[in-house]
């Protein structure tokens, strides 16, 4: 492998490995024997588990920022189909990893936010973004008329982040996407105003 391409596999193997056992239950020989690299390569590209940690983080980031914005900014739909079409990948992704795995920034909040000062920055930068993208598509309806103008589009991008991401830990517990829906239409008709 070429060395980018094995620090990327070894940082897709441990995120894997991380959404399914949580960042402190999943060991470096883990990580190592899953990925198929010697201990020596892990040590070439990470100077620690919390320097990994931190580089799973950026890389999940980066690839769900991309996804975000192609979803948010997509120009052919309405903003309030856009936040639909955010929402159904979501009930997809659950039902796909069979409700186990969630949201891998969400997994590492609870876990590791209150250990990990940090941690706790670089997950904190992470959601921000993501509430900043939230926030510009509700704004871009309401500019539109499609969404209520009297509310406020950074509350309302706070509680889709802080909702969705409590729906989709319920969803892990019950093992369903019935807390996802049920949020989507609470915020769809309480928050934005849409039937």
């Amino acid at each position: 492998m070429q060395s980018n391409d094995t620090r990327n596999h070894i940082i897709q193997t441990g995120a894997e490995l991380i959404g399914q056992k949580g960042f402190s239950a999943t060991g470096l020989n883990a990580i190592l024997t899953a990925a198929g690299v010697p201990k020596g390569s892990f040590y070439h590209y990470f100077s620690s588990k919390n320097d990994f940690g931190l580089a799973v983080i950026d890389t999940f980031a980066q690839e769900y920022d991309t996804t975000l914005d192609r979803i948010l900014s997509d120009s052919s739909r309405s903003c309030v189909d856009r936040l639909r079409a955010y929402f159904d990948a979501g009930f997809e992704s659950m039902a796909n990893c069979q409700y186990t795995s969630g949201c891998l920034i969400g997994n590492l909040g609870q876990e590791l936010a209150g250990q990990n000062e940090t941690f706790r920055l670089r997950l904190n930068r992470v959601f921000s973004g993501w509430e900043q993208r939230f926030e510009r598509c509700i704004a871009e309806g309401q500019a539109a008329g499609a969404i209520d103008s009297s509310i406020n589009a950074s509350d309302a991008a706070s509680l889709l982040l802080s909702g969705w991401e409590g729906a989709i830990l319920r969803s892990k517990v019950v093992k369903s996407t019935e807390p996802l829906e049920r949020f989507v239409r609470v915020f769809f008709k309480q928050c934005l105003g849409i039937a």
